[in-house]
């Protein structure tokens, strides 16, 4: 498993000259560095004192945080594998009709499984957001500029998460799956800019203040 390795490790698979791990592992990586930020914050921000009015709200980000960052953890591994699926199904007889339908078949139906991997990295960004959106404001202030980095590589994230479902997308012939996945992509990263924005602008102030 991808997530097991050193992260020496894991750089070395990533720049080899194998397909997989890709960006759309990446994605997920990014992911769960974003939300891990977020949880860090909130954990430099419980026990304080001076945030002592926040601190069952912090406690409650930082669970949310964590749950968060353990699916993005699990979704590195299964972009990867779900990607193999795909390489699997490109591998399979093409000789006979019969063959070339069933091998056309199954390319579809991983494709498809490809796409919805990283869609739904995009979706999680969306609610890893709202969190940093939350420490950002209220969080240890000594701790602002993670805040900003937490939000950043979420973006990332997302971003990188939209290219991977485009391009699967570009390959499935399903033209309602197409259209639908198509019209969620924009719509979240639409909502994952506008929060980003949103809470660069929080960070900014907070540290030229």
């Amino acid at each position: 498993m991808l997530i097991e390795k050193t992260v020496t490790k894991f750089l070395d698979e990533l720049a080899s000259n194998s397909p997989a791990p890709g960006g759309g592992s990446v994605a997920a990586l990014a992911g769960s560095l974003g939300a891990a930020l977020t949880s860090m914050v909130c954990n430099l921000t419980i026990g304080k004192k001076k945030y002592a009015d926040v601190e069952n709200e912090m406690k409650q980000v930082v669970a949310q945080s964590e749950e968060l960052r353990k699916i993005f953890t699990r979704l590195i591994d299964q972009d990867t594998d779900a990607f193999n699926k795909v390489m699997e199904a490109f591998g399979l007889p093409k000789e006979t009709d019969t063959q070339k339908a069933l091998r056309t078949a199954a390319i579809q139906a991983a494709t498809k499984e490809a796409t919805l991997i990283p869609l739904s990295v995009m979706k999680h960004v969306v609610d890893a957001l709202a969190l940093a959106k939350v420490v950002a404001g209220k969080g240890n202030v000594n701790s602002v500029s993670d805040a900003g980095v937490s939000v950043l590589i979420l973006h990332a994230a997302a971003e990188s998460a939209a290219l991977n479902v485009k391009i699967n997308l570009a390959g499935i012939t399903d033209q309602e799956f197409v259209g639908w996945h198509a019209e969620e992509v924009t719509s979240i990263l639409r909502t994952c800019r506008t929060l980003a924005g949103e809470i660069s602008e929080i960070v900014r102030k907070k540290i030229s203040s």
